[in-house]
Order: C-alpha cells, then structure tokens, then sequence
C-alpha cells in the first residue's frame, strides 16, 4: 500500500466520521427538550417506535434521513422532514414503516415531508411492499400551505395512492398515536386497518376550537375524536390500544397473519462475503474528484467472491459492465471506470467519461440483463459524455440517447450508487433519479450537479467577460478571481451529497461498506413485484 492509499483512506474515514456525526444530531429531531416531553406524555418517540416495531433494527435501512438538512431554516428547521421512513422487517416480513416526528412542529407537514411521504409510498407501490403509517401529526404546516397544498405531487396525493394502494392489494396498515387532524385525518381510514391509541390519539377533521367557532358547538377533543368515540361510536377506527407498545404490539400480530406474495422470480444463491477487503474502498477512492483510479477495483470489494463477469471487457472500456452476485443476488452492474483507458487503436478516453462506445456497450448489456431478468446496480462516476468535433461527427448524441432509451425503459429493478462525481447527462444515462431506480443512495464522496464547482465557475466567468467586453469593460485580475470564488462556493455548496439528500434527490447518503445491504434489501423488496411487461425499447437510431 502507497503514501497516496493511506491518504485517500484518511481523507475517507474524515467523510465517514462527519456522517456518523450528522446522523446523530439528525436523529435528535426536534432535540432532547421535546423528546422528553413526549415522553411525559406517555409516547415513545418516532424512532422509538419503529425500533420497537421492527424484528431487528439493525436489520434496516432509513430513507431520507438528511431530508430537509439547512432548510426552512427561518421557520426553525425541518430534521429529516419531520417524519421517519425505514424498510425492515416485522415477524419476518418486509416492510417500510412511516412514522411521524411530533418532536419537530408537532409532527407538521412542511413542503419536503410531503415529498419524503410520497416517496416512502412510492417505494411500496413499485415493490408491493406492505406499508405501515405511524400518525402523530399536526397536519400541514401552514404558513407554507401554499407549497404543500393543492398540486399534484402535495398533500393530497398521499391519499391518491393510499386508494390505489388499495386496489392494488398492497397492505396498509395506520396507528393513531397522536394528532391526526384535519385531510391528515383521512390517511389512516383509507388504509386497510387502524389503530388508536387511547387518550393520546384523536381523529376529526376539525378540532374542538374550530367546531366552537364555525358551528358554536362546545365539546372537548377527547369527546369529539378520541379512542372510545371512534371505536365504539362512530366506527371509524379497528382497534383499541392502551398505549404506544400495546398499538405496535397489535400491527405485529396482524402483520403476522399476511399471506406469501407472489414473486418476481430473481436469482439468489447462497451468499458469500468479497474475497477482498471491502475496507479497502476507503484508500483506493481518491481525494479528489479529479484523480484517476479503477472502478474495477471498487466493484470486486462489493460483489460475492470479488468474481466479476465482465461483459465487452475491451470495448467501450470507460464504462465497464459484467454481471456478478452481491449477497446471493444476481445483478448486472454498470460502472464508469474512472482511471483513462487506450483503445485497440491506441486512442486515449478520459476516466468518467461516457463515450459513443461505451454508450453503446452499456445499451446492449442493459438489454440483455432485461431480457434474463437480472437487477441492475448503477456505479456513479461521470462527468458527462464527450464533447468536441470527433464526437459529435461519430453520433454521440445518437449513442448516448440509445443509452438513455435503455435506462428509461428497463423493466428489471435498477439500483443506483453514487460513488463520485454524477455530472450533467451523465446522471441521466447512469441512472439518476429521473430514471426510476428502486434506491438511489451516495457515498459521502458524491458530487451531484450539472457540472463541478471548477468548471461552473469558468464558464460563468466567461460569460460575464463577453458580457462586459460587448459594453466595452474588462474584468480586473481581481474582480475575476473575486466572482471565480464566489461562483465556485455556490456550486460547492450545491453539488454537496448533503445538498442532494436534504432534497430527496438521492435516498440517503451511506457508509460504502453499508452498500451490499442496501442493494441485497432493495432486490428483496422488489422481488415482491412480479415484472409486468415486456422489454421494449421504442423508436431509436441505429
């Protein structure tokens, strides 16, 4: 091992520790203050309770956990959006589990928590996962009501899906552990089953005060929507619970009596660890984003054995393909290798760089691995496709649409790892959000945005400098490298991994080590979806 190994593993162990930091102040929520008062109240916290939900809760993984990181920082923040998602198990079975963070704005629905929501029940309809709604809400937070409110992907498309969810025959399964006022109070009766929890859960559609005020009518909360009226009055609720682990205790044993599914039909064997030191990963990814290293290197610490199939092995060499299995599971990975590459024709290709090749090298693969029926795991480190004359003269703009053609249509499950840089079109053709993959997750070496910090600001600046030379101005040497640095710290900010989770452009940001779970889980659950229709890949030019 090299001075520059044991740098890179410094440099990456920093990342990780900075993670686990962040993650343990995240998981506070609204801070111990709160926490403690609900626990005067007689609650359990939102992650209290999922962990005592779930079989094991190390045998889990948490959508979205920096959502909302440095937002809404005027209205005092928003952790994890105010509300917990987790895929785990119960009684053996896997679930996603939403639950409400009363501890941050009382469980109130800001703008990103709508989308963290829909994104939880995203998750289990493409995966026909059973899903569990753990209610301790608020309802909308309203001085942004206007952003969560009326469109199409707000408030209300939670309770779109809730129906079709329904009718698709995926499991919901709600407890009433707290508030549940207002439309908020409808997710809980459209699901399959509810619980209540007496004298801390209520449900109406207005509160006390507000019936006083627009009908005149006196009556207390408790009386007007609370465990009793609603289980043994109005009918609206399943189930009685005395407390919080009575009412988990209870969506255990109906959990418990779920049926088999019928499955997807993906190929597991036995499972073996990497022949090679997946800890290693830490010192072979480089300090910068701008070094050269090999991703074939990276792939045999995350895959069964470290044996790894490669597919064209030396065509289209800045992008490697082959299939390979991770923890029992098939899957066909597509990789942008990132160390530069000779051609046969003694060409050199730049590292991270998708050509026309390559483009199409990862077209016939992502075919194939549809028409086998093998999951596909995406390896982010792009920067885009090549540009200059000889490219676009050789059709890169016709080979890198096949490529996305490919992408778009897959019907096998696509699992995508943001290893490094995830540049420009390059996110698009390797499986960005954009794209549907099951998980989306980072390592915390990621970059996201349409280009780097660098090269946005050198753009920009020449930009501004064609701009002022038009009026007749020139840019000082000093007022350049003022704007240089100012543009570049935007974009710094910006392409930050934490930027991407605070919005749920990615699922979260993991150890790499963690990556053979999420991807062995991710497969699981989409193993519960039957694949239902053909591959096809529409019009494209040959």
């Amino acid at each position: 091992m090299d001075i520059n190994f044991n740098k890179n593993e410094d440099h990456n162990k920093l990342l990780l520790s900075d993670l686990k930091r962040k993650l343990v102040k995240v998981k506070k929520g609204g801070g111990d203050k709160r926490i403690a008062k609900l626990h005067e109240q007689g609650k359990l916290t939102a992650r209290e309770r999922i962990d005592y939900l779930l079989d094991d809760k190390a045998s889990s993984i948490e959508i979205g956990a920096f959502v909302g990181e440095d937002m809404y920082q005027e209205h005092g923040g928003c952790p994890s959006g105010g509300v917990v998602v987790k895929i785990g198990y119960i009684k053996g079975k896997q679930c996603i589990v939403v639950a409400n963070d009363a501890t941050v704005k009382a469980g109130a629905w800001f703008p990103i928590t709508g989308k963290k929501n829909l994104r939880a029940q995203e998750i289990a309809i493409e995966n026909k996962l059973p899903i569990i709604y753990l209610v301790d809400s608020a309802g909308v937070y309203l001085p942004l009501q206007d952003e969560i409110f009326p469109d199409k992907e707000h408030f209300g498309r939670i309770f779109r899906n809730n129906a079709i969810m329904s009718s698709m025959g995926i499991t919901q399964i709600a407890a009433v552990m707290g508030s549940c006022v207002a439309g908020g109070a409808y997710l809980p009766i459209m699901s399959d089953e509810a619980l209540i929890v007496d004298k801390t859960g209520s449900i109406f559609l207005a509160g006390s005060y507000l019936v006083k005020a627009a009908i005149g009518e006196n009556i207390d909360n408790e009386t007007l929507g609370g465990a009793t009226t609603h289980c043994e009055i109005s009918g609206v609720t399943d189930y009685k619970a005395a407390d919080d682990k009575d009412a988990l205790d209870k969506i255990k044993n109906i959990v418990d009596k779920i049926g088999d599914f019928e499955k997807a039909g993906y190929s597991r064997i036995k499972p073996k660890k990497p022949a090679l030191d997946p800890k290693d990963i830490y010192g072979i990814l480089p300090k910068a984003r701008t070094e050269q290293y090999d991703m074939l290197e990276i792939i045999k610490r995350l895959v069964d054995d470290s044996e790894f199939e490669q597919y064209k092995e030396g065509y289209g060499q800045t992008i490697i393909t082959g299939y390979a299995r991770i923890d029992g599971w098939a899957v066909g990975i597509v990789a942008n290798q990132r160390k530069v590459v000779k051609t046969t024709k003694g060409e050199m290709q730049f590292g991270g760089v998708i050509y026309s090749d390559s483009a199409d090298k990862a077209t016939r693969f992502i075919a194939n691995c549809n028409q086998k029926k093998i999951p596909l795991v995406f390896l982010q480190d792009v920067t885009g496709f090549m540009v200059g004359s000889k490219s676009e003269h050789g059709g890169i703009i016709k080979d890198g649409a096949k490529m996305v053609n490919a992408v778009a249509n897959s019907v096998v499950p696509k699992f995508t790892v943001v290893v490094g840089n995830s540049y420009g079109a390059g996110n698009y053709a390797m499986c960005g959000k954009a794209y549907d993959p099951r998980l989306i997750f980072a390592w915390p070496s990621a970059e996201l945005a349409v280009m780097g910090g660098s090269q946005a600001a050198k753009v920009l600046l020449q930009i501004e400098a064609s701009s002022l030379k038009a009026k007749g101005e020139e840019l000082t040497p000093e007022k350049e490298q003022e704007l240089f640095d100012k543009i570049k710290a935007k974009y710094d900010n910006q392409v930050s991994p934490y930027y991407a989770a605070a919005r749920l452009w990615t699922d979260a940001i993991i150890d790499p080590l963690d990556t053979r779970t999420w991807i062995s889980m991710g497969i699981e659950a989409a193993n519960h979806a039957p694949i239902e229709k053909p591959f096809n890949l529409g019009v494209i030019q040959v």
